[in-house]
């Protein structure tokens, strides 16, 4: 169990190392975001060495600081505005009541845990060497936020990846041996491994819609939750208009910020599932902004790298997919060019093959980055 440590006007929450315990995964055991951030901080308030080597027993303070609750809102306790930042914060407090990492409610005992991630962390990823060409990108998992880079075919280029629904809203749902499949999580685990595949390119890449637990998953099925985030850590609403200008506002804050440094390609990656008939099976489509030339250019280029893939590697399978002009809300009110993917029907037995197994999702990931690099 962790205890407050006060030193002067700095608290921070500490915890005794368990055996077999590194820096990792102390952090993950407090629902902390494991990002080099973090990771940075808990060095220096630590002094520990670039090893990050912990001693079993031993305290270490924790990325967490501690304010007295003022009984009123978490917003006046540590003087924010941000309604979304606080919801986080008490989201966090609660999940560690729950978890037993604390003995109490922080409205009984009116102390409060902020995680320094949450105020002073952006999710974004950082170089940490350029001899080893790599970065690090948390929400892709433990297994996976090492990503090497291996040319700079797309470096310059910005790109938003969507992750459709999430949230209070699992999107579409289909039946697999009795489970519910939820097109949230299929979806977003697609869009990790097209960010993935695309940071290895050097592209810039900003994840709208997060999730900091899951990271890429090789399971067949997908736990679904409903702790997702819009960046920068916005609670997602269940109004689906209020949803979408949600994620439309990130995006094009993110794009003004980018063109004033010079940014000249910016892209939008919408990625959906689909929901039709059991019976109807149906090919990756694609739409576009109607008045986006470009947008249909990209869309294009992306339907003719998937054809050419099937054509490949499943002859005489024949494909389906199409490229029409919608005008949907993503697509409309987007500033960057924007291509919306829907990648299948979720109820039907065939194109759920696309999504439970682990290298369709993955094949499915590579193939839309391919296209991406095929834009002129």
């Amino acid at each position: 169990m962790s205890f407050v440590l006060y030193a002067g006007d700095l608290e921070h929450l500490t915890a005794k190392v368990q055996q077999g315990d590194g820096v990792y995964s102390l952090l993950r055991r407090y629902n902390l975001n494991t990002s080099n951030c973090n990771i940075e901080y808990f060095k220096d308030i630590n002094g520990l060495n670039s090893d990050l080597s912990l001693i079993s027993d031993k305290s270490y303070k924790l990325p967490v600081f501690i304010y007295k609750y003022n009984g009123s809102s978490i917003r006046s306790t540590i003087e924010i505005n941000d309604w979304d930042l606080a919801r986080n914060i008490q989201s966090f407090n609660e999940t560690l009541y729950t978890n037993g990492l604390r003995s109490k409610d922080y409205r009984e005992d009116n102390i409060l845990w902020v995680p320094y991630d949450l105020l002073y962390c952006d999710g974004s990823y950082i170089v940490e060497s350029e001899s080893k060409k790599t970065i690090s990108y948390p929400l892709f998992g433990y297994k996976h936020e090492k990503v090497e880079i291996k040319d700079s075919k797309l470096k310059g280029n910005v790109y938003y990846i969507v992750a459709g629904h999430g949230g209070p809203d699992p999107g579409a749902m289909g039946k697999y041996s009795g489970v519910t499949l939820c097109e949230d999580e299929y979806a977003y685990d697609i869009a990790l491994r097209m960010a993935r595949n695309l940071l290895q390119h050097s592209a810039t890449v900003q994840m709208i819609i997060q999730d900091k637990n899951d990271g890429i998953r090789d399971e067949a099925i997908l736990k679904p939750d409903k702790d997702e985030i819009c960046y920068k850590n916005q609670k997602i609403p269940l109004n689906q208009i209020a949803r979408l200008d949600q994620r439309c506002n990130a995006i094009n804050a993110l794009y003004k910020t980018n063109k004033k440094k010079g940014v000249k390609k910016q892209r939008v990656i919408v990625l959906h599932v689909d929901s039709r008939s059991s019976s109807q099976r149906v090919d990756m489509f694609f739409y576009h902004n109607p008045k986006s030339k470009t947008g249909k250019s990209l869309a294009t280029t992306l339907k003719n790298t998937v054809e050419e893939k099937y054509n490949t590697h499943q002859k005489n399978r024949g494909y389906s997919g199409t490229v029409k002009a919608r005008n949907l809300h993503v697509l409309r009110e987007t500033y960057p060019v924007a291509v919306f993917i829907e990648l299948g029907n979720i109820k039907n037995p065939k194109d759920q093959k696309r999504f439970i197994l682990k290298d369709n999702r993955q094949a499915v990931a590579n193939w839309l980055v391919e296209g991406l690099m095929r834009e002129k």
